[in-house]
C-alpha cells in the first residue's frame, strides 16, 4: 500500500514472535498483525529495534517481511527495517525487502565504524537509489552512536532522498527545531516526522510531529490510536490523560532486575510477555543471547496489564514457552 505523503498516525514497530526453538512463529505474527490493524493503526514497521532485527539471521528477516506483507494484505503500509552496519549490507537488505512486499524502507546511519555527516548523506542516497521504495531515516543514537543532524536531514528531505524520519533520540528540543525548519521550507507536507518516544507522544504531536512509532504500541495499540485521535482533534487534556496511562503501563519494560539482564532484553521481554499474557502470541522468547524474563518479572507485567485496563485481574497466567496457548481471542 503506497505511503501517504506524509505518513501519519500510529505505526507500531512489530515485535517478532519466536517459537521455543527460536524460529519465527508465523501464526503468532499473523495474529499480532491482525490485532494491530483491528485497533486502527496506520501502518506496521517490521524489523525495527522492537522486532529484534539486530538479533535475527538474514533468512529470518526475510521470513518476517514476507509474512508481515502477507498478513497485512495491502490494508496498511508495511515499513521494513533494513538496519545493518555498512552501506553494502544495507543495500542487500533493501533489495530483499523490496522484493518481499515492503512498501517503504527504514534505515539507520551506518554503525560500528564512525561516519561523517557527508558519508551518512551518501549512505542514504545510495540506499534510496537501490529500490523504488520511499526511505525513512531512523535516528537512534543510543544504538548506532551517530546522531542524524538537522542540516543533513533537511538536505535529504529537500532533494527527495528521504520520505521521513523516525526519531528515537529522546530529545524533544532538536526535534522541535527540526519541525520548525521543515515548516519554514514547506517540507512538512511531504516529509513525515514520527516520534519513537512512547512517553512524550502528546508533546511531539503538539510540536507538529506527524505520528508515532511506539514499541509499547505492540501491547496497547488502541491506546496510542486514541492518543493520536485526541491530539489531532485538539483535545489536549484527553491526550495527556491517555499519555499518562500509557506512561504507567510502560513500566513493564523495567519489570526485570537490571542486575540480571540487559535493558534491551528486559524491554523486549516485557513487550513479548505482555503479548503472551494477552493471548496474542504463543511464546515470549527473545532472540539469543537475550535473557528471558524471570517469574517475578512476569508477575509484574501481569499486574501492570491489569492496572492498565488490558487484562482482567482473575485471568489465569498463559502457558510457558514449553507449553504455549493457542491464540485465544485478545483485546485490541
Amino acid at each position: 500500500m503506497p505511503l501517504s505523503a506524509p505518513l501519519t498516525g500510529v505505526v507500531p514497530p512489530l515485535c517478532t514472535p519466536l517459537t521455543p526453538a527460536g524460529d519465527v512463529d508465523l501464526p503468532s505474527l499473523a495474529a499480532h498483525v491482525e490485532r494491530l490493524i483491528a485497533a486502527g493503526v496506520s501502518g506496521v514497521f517490521a524489523l525495527g529495534t522492537s522486532g529484534e532485527a539486530a538479533h535475527l539471521s538474514d533468512a529470518q528477516r526475510r521470513t518476517v517481511v514476507r509474512a508481515t506483507a502477507d498478513a497485512v494484505a495491502g490494508r496498511v503500509p508495511v515499513l521494513a527495517g533494513v538496519i545493518d552496519m555498512t552501506t553494502a549490507r544495507v543495500l542487500d537488505q533493501a533489495r530483499a525487502a523490496a522484493g518481499l512486499g515492503a512498501d517503504a524502507l527504514v534505515a539507520t546511519a551506518p554503525f560500528y565504524a564512525g561516519t561523517h555527516p557527508a558519508e551518512v548523506a551518501d549512505h542514504f542516497r545510495r540506499v534510496r537509489g537501490a529500490t523504488d521504495l520511499p526511505l525513512i531515516a531512523y535516528d537512534i543514537p543510543s544504538h548506532v552512536h551517530t546522531k542524524l543532524d538537522a542540516r543533513t536531514l533537511l538536505a535529504l528531505a529537500g532533494d527527495g532522498t528521504l520520505a521521513g524520519l523516525k526519531d528515537s533520540s529522546g530529545d524533544l528540543g532538536p526535534l522541535r527545531r527540526l519541525l520548525v525548519a521543515l515548516r519554514a521550507r514547506g517540507l512538512d507536507r511531504t516529509f513525515a516526522v514520527l516520534t519513537g518516544s512512547e512517553l512524550t507522544v502528546d508533546a511531539a504531536l503538539l510540536a507538529g510531529a506527524h505520528g508515532v512509532v511506539p514499541g509499547l504500541g505492540n501491547v496497547d495499540p488502541a491506546g496510542y490510536v486514541r492518543l493520536y485521535a485526541h491530539a489531532r482533534a485538539g483535545r489536549w487534556a484527553e491526550a495527556a490523560a491517555e499519555q499518562d496511562r500509557l506512561a504507567a503501563l510502560f513500566a513493564l519494560v523495567e519489570a526485570a532486575d537490571p542486575g540480571e539482564m540487559s535493558g534491551s532484553a528486559a524491554a523486549l521481554g516485557g513487550f513479548k510477555t505482555a503479548l503472551r499474557e494477552l493471548g496474542v502470541i504463543d511464546c515470549a522468547r527473545t532472540a539469543a543471547p537475550q535473557t528471558p524474563l524471570p517469574a517475578a518479572a512476569v508477575a509484574v507485567v501481569r499486574r501492570l496489564l491489569v492496572e492498565g485496563g488490558l487484562l482482567e485481574g482473575d485471568n489465569p497466567p498463559h502457558g510457558t514457552e514449553s507449553q504455549p496457548p493457542h491464540h485465544p481471542s485478545a483485546r485490541p
